[in-house]
């Protein structure tokens, strides 16, 4: 087990995990050839973590086990209700071999805000920690150390009850895995292209929007589809008011010629923790920041106006992705060009790295 004290804060014992090593684990030679070109999302590392919980017993059984397939009963309620959400973070090998990640407490706090949405029980932010370093603790080797490579940690938690009837499961699975991961551009960040979808929402006011939940990515796939069918790279969706709300799994920034920066925000995107991270990089560098409505007619008549110079999207796995081209049914709105969303990713990743100085405090180390 890793040692951990008891969390200041909220007086927490840490939990005791019982580790199960995976002896049918990869050896150091195929390992290491996963680790030369990882891609995304495609290997996965040798174990993986998971917590109950129920209604009698709350967050209980604390496993470290090999990886591998979760049995569920044919009436487990995720199944039928898509009672589920999940987190995405990234763990980063520095220069002198140790293993960080970026903001976790953060990622930590999302997943409660998704968990009370829909209707299920909150990780405490102390146990979600410890999920990390337990797992990091037996696969830390699977972290990779190659320009832009990272290990990829997927938190999720569904509702596992057997129990056909409405209402929220009183059993529910909390779950880590991790899969290396390559740059997400090869050759260097690249400009994208961005379909509008004018048919289709991701999230209504209301909804499930704000949070984490396999839902809204799965309303999202069929105007991907569309967008791929118009030979574009990413879809951006609309509130019912047609604000621009975000792209299918990615917030939306623009940079206005006075040097404001704005975002859109409503309580039906994603809070994105590299958003705000950006965001902060930049009122370091003295822009104005604005979280605000921005509709649609602003953002295409701001770019033929030049009153917006630049436009970009960040998540989790790109970080920075400008974006070059809005496409839609009748338009092709060739978007501006500018340097900032690159020397906010320049410099973000920096810190994530190790490479530039931590001033705010967002490293959190996993191996120690």
């Amino acid at each position: 087990m890793t040692t951990i004290d008891t969390d200041p804060d909220t007086g927490l014992e840490p939990l005791e995990f019982a580790v199960t090593r995976n002896l049918a684990a990869k050896s150091t030679a195929d390992r290491d050839a996963i680790l030369a070109s990882p891609g995304f999302g495609q290997s996965f590392t040798d174990h993986m973590v998971d917590i109950c919980w129920s209604v009698r017993g709350g967050w209980h059984r604390p496993r470290v086990s090999p990886y591998g397939p979760i049995s569920l009963d044919p009436a487990a309620a995720v199944l039928h209700y898509g009672q589920e959400i999940f987190e995405g973070i990234k763990a980063y090998r520095h220069a002198d071999g140790s293993v960080h990640t970026f903001r976790p407490d953060q990622n930590g706090r999302r997943l409660q805000r998704s968990a009370r949405r829909l209707a299920l029980p909150e990780l405490p932010v102390p146990y979600f920690l410890q999920s990390l370093r337990e797992l990091i603790a037996v696969d830390g080797a699977w972290v990779p150390s190659g320009d832009d490579q990272s290990l990829y940690l997927r938190p999720f938690m569904f509702a596992k009850e057997a129990f056909l009837g409405v209402r929220p499961a009183h059993k529910v699975a909390y779950y880590l895995i991790a899969s290396p991961a390559g740059a997400y551009f090869k050759g260097g960040v690249k400009p994208v292209s961005i379909w509008l979808s004018e048919d289709y929402s991701r999230a209504g006011k209301g909804g499930t929007g704000a949070a984490k939940t396999g839902g809204n990515y799965a309303a999202s796939l069929l105007p991907q589809s569309e967008a791929y069918e118009n030979e574009c790279d990413q879809v951006v969706f609309l509130d019912q008011d047609r604000n621009v709300e975000e792209l299918g799994g990615m917030n939306v920034v623009f940079v206005y010629k006075d040097g404001t920066i704005v975002t859109p925000q409503s309580d039906s995107i994603l809070e994105g923790i590299t958003r705000d991270s950006l965001l902060q990089l930049a009122r370091d560098r003295g822009h104005h920041v604005e979280g605000r409505n921005v509709s649609l007619t602003e953002w295409r008549e701001g770019v033929a106006s030049g009153d917006i110079v630049e436009v970009f999207a960040c998540g989790t796995a790109a970080v920075v992705t400008p974006i070059g081209t809005l496409k839609g049914r009748d338009f092709i709105d060739e978007q501006p060009s500018g340097t900032l969303a690159f020397e906010l990713r320049e410099e973000l990743t920096n810190i994530q790295y190790g490479r530039a100085e931590d001033k705010h405090g967002w490293l959190y180390r996993l191996d120690a």
